[in-house]
């Protein structure tokens, strides 16, 4: 089933429960939390403990993007307070796969992220391992910025190698996604949508969401 996962960082955190209950009464399947330390990104957005309040509140998947330097120095902390899926930068990890391993040891899914730049082929290797592959379509650090069409062939490239291959592994798009491009993202092989602008921040919540989930049903 393909899923939606509106990003956090896009929501009024002084109405954050409000808003999470809009999507999560809308449909939507996952929260998107992106965790950004500063180093890896040129931002800083928020640690496990702010979204370990808002956990006994949500019944979602908890769609965890580490945007940070050496991530498996942290991922006990994101799964104790919540984290169903933890999502890492190839090129922030040290060891990619020890890191993968550290997840998986904890008894969640495990994903791993490619920024604009880098290819397939730096996460080739790693395919086998994961659950999720998560495809940047904007460059990580800020919301609100365009799609870079160029990356939607990546998407592409992973869907061919998980049917060549047989594996399980699902397509999350994070970038400049919304109701105007989403299905020509959906086309190329995405499995997992990532809305930022086009969820938390849209002037009608619960009616984007909606309209977003509409169009992804169609490719299920």
């Amino acid at each position: 089933m393909k899923k939606l996962s509106p990003s956090m960082l896009s929501a009024d955190f002084g109405e954050l429960n409000s808003q999470i209950e809009i999507i999560e009464r809308a449909g939507a399947q996952y929260l998107h939390i992106d965790v950004m330390d500063g180093v890896f990104v040129p931002n800083i957005s928020f640690g496990a403990p702010v979204y370990k309040c808002i956990r006994k509140n949500s019944g979602l998947v908890f769609d965890v993007h580490l945007m940070i330097t050496e991530p498996i120095r942290y991922i006990e902390d994101f799964v104790k307070a919540g984290a169903d899926i933890v999502n890492f930068h190839v090129e922030a990890a040290e060891d990619p796969g020890k890191t993968i391993e550290k997840i998986r040891s904890f008894g969640v899914k495990a994903g791993i992220t490619i920024k604009p730049n880098t290819p397939v082929s730096a996460v080739e290797k790693y395919l086998d391992k994961v659950d999720l592959v998560l495809v940047m379509t904007v460059e990580p650090g800020f919301g609100g910025q365009k799609l870079i069409p160029e990356c939607l062939k990546k998407i592409t490239e992973l869907k061919k190698i998980r049917e060549e291959r047989g594996l399980s592994y699902e397509i999350e798009v994070d970038g400049g996604v919304g109701l105007g491009n989403l299905r020509e993202v959906m086309e190329s092989g995405s499995d997992v949508i990532v809305a930022g602008s086009a969820g938390f921040g849209a002037d009608d919540i619960e009616k984007t969401v909606r309209e977003m989930l509409d169009i992804i049903r169609e490719y299920d």
